[in-house]
């Protein structure tokens, strides 16, 4: 009688317990979800938007942030007056070809999976994000949505499941394998951004618009559940539900809870703030910013990640030349910039239609991934350095990221003399070297910090390209750093 009770009792402080863990559809409930560490420690990660807009692949560049996006070719580019794209669409394909006739042009002839995912291993990221759905609704999967039928790349194109291809080659190789899903589509969804309340014309959503009252219950929500099941996704990427509706009218909370709670992967998964007008910068796992335009909301108290394509635009984009891309020293120096203040870079390669990334893209891949044989130990795993504002000022090349009982001091230039760290307790420090090289690295103590003399360098002993490393250690582990002023938080997750 006496181990029934025992039993009875353990049995009921189990259930107490598991319903304590459950998540509630509200944010005091899911707000309490603290980031995964393994997204707090990548740092770096690959973009990858293809897509039916990989055929026509062209937008008028310009200087202007979001407007040269080719993968916005259906909404910005082939009814636009203003910019050539209406003159482009009508000259080369004709003024009645829709953009749905794009689809059984993109092939992807040439996508072979295994390679992706190998340029992605030697890039030195460590999770990739592909777009399973973008805003003009073409699915990169067999989708069960009835509303999807001969819209799909298994009805249509390609002839395969790409997400499914892409998924098993990435997780092959040991990243983590995410999925970016538009919640708008443009040919169902209302919105305010433009004068019509439509972002293509009224005719083309009557003709291929999904039921209104059926979009959230029968199409959207299903299709997130579908890939989560089908796929385990360790990000999901929302897009375009911050602009029109809050979370809880797409009803975001109920599927965040859904997720936190029955996914197969509940304590891998993470989601962005981007699926309600409510949530940028408040509610999400991590906040996104896009070409630096949360700059004033992303910081070190909250994880977050930046991403932008290696030019200006996300989708491949003929009308993008050299001067166009960003340098291997931009993107590498970007990567700094971004991990220094708690951040992790998303960058984006776009392929062409027939399943390539351009070369140019490849190499941009290459040379970060050389550069971070070198010096990842500065990056992956890092975290914000509350000694950073000490040293603002005196050198705009200085970057700082610590691990442990180690400090990374990061320079986007080579110094040519010695050089101070302010706010390090001297006397705790046990080496300074520089990452990759085997000389010696001479010191010496300040009274508030060290002053660093770079060793001399010629071909045959420079580690690396783009930026160097200084490693300072420490003999114990929290006795570097002088401590944090007021307000400086280096909180590594919510």
């Amino acid at each position: 009688m006496k181990t029934r009770i025992i039993t009875f009792l353990i049995l009921i402080f189990t259930v107490i317990i598991l319903s304590a863990q459950e998540y509630q559809p509200d944010w005091k409930s899911l707000d309490k979800r603290p980031a995964p560490e393994w997204f707090l420690n990548a740092k770096f990660g690959i973009f990858i938007h293809w897509g039916v807009y990989s055929v026509p692949a062209w937008r008028k560049v310009t200087t202007k942030r979001y407007a040269s996006y080719a993968e916005w070719y259906y909404a910005r580019v082939m009814f636009d007056k203003e910019n050539g794209g209406e003159e482009f669409h009508k000259k080369n394909y004709g003024k009645n070809f829709e953009y749905r006739d794009f689809a059984p042009l993109f092939k992807a002839e040439l996508f072979e999976p295994d390679y992706w995912a190998e340029l992605f291993t030697r890039s030195g990221a460590k999770y990739v994000i592909l777009t399973s759905k973008h805003h003009d609704g073409f699915c990169l999967w067999p989708t069960k949505s009835p509303y999807k039928n001969g819209y799909n790349s298994l009805d249509t194109g390609p002839k395969r499941d790409l997400v499914g291809d892409l998924t098993r080659a990435v997780k092959a190789k040991g990243l983590r394998m995410g999925l970016y899903y538009s919640i708008i589509e443009w040919e169902t969804n209302w919105t305010h951004r433009t004068d019509t309340g439509y972002f293509i014309p009224k005719r083309l959503v009557d003709k291929y618009g999904i039921p209104k009252d059926k979009y959230i219950s029968e199409h959207m929500l299903p299709q997130l559940k579908e890939l989560v099941m089908n796929y385990q996704p360790a990000v999901i990427f929302t897009d375009a539900g911050e602009w029109d509706k809050t979370a809880a009218e797409w009803k975001a909370l109920d599927f965040l809870a859904w997720l936190y709670n029955r996914a197969p992967n509940t304590d891998e998964v993470v989601v962005n703030d981007r699926f309600g007008t409510d949530m940028p910068g408040k509610h999400g796992d991590y906040f996104s910013s896009e070409y630096k335009d949360a700059e004033g909301v992303v910081g070190t108290f909250h994880p977050w990640e930046e991403s932008r394509g290696v030019g200006g635009s996300y989708g491949f984009n003929r009308d993008e030349n050299i001067d166009d891309y960003n340098t291997s020293e931009q993107l590498v120096h970007e990567l700094i910039d971004i991990v220094s203040r708690g951040g992790n870079l998303l960058l984006n390669v776009g392929p062409s239609a027939d399943g390539c990334i351009p070369v140019i893209m490849q190499q941009r891949l290459v040379d970060i991934g050389d550069w971070l044989k070198v010096n990842g130990e500065a990056i992956y795993g890092s975290r914000p350095w509350a000694g950073t504002a000490k040293n603002l000022g005196r050198d705009k090349s200085l970057f700082f990221t610590r691990k442990k009982n180690n400090l990374y001091v990061l320079n986007t230039t080579w110094p040519q003399a010695a050089f101070k760290i302010a706010g390090i307790k001297a006397e705790k420090v046990t080496s300074v070297s520089l990452l990759g090289y085997t000389g010696e690295v001479k010191w010496k103590p300040l009274k508030d910090g060290i002053l660093i003399e770079p060793p001399p360098l010629d071909p045959a002993t420079n580690p690396c390209q783009y930026a160097w490393v200084f490693k300072i250690k420490a003999g114990e582990p929290g006795l570097l750093v002088i401590p944090a002023e007021a307000g400086n938080q280096e909180k590594g997750s919510k």
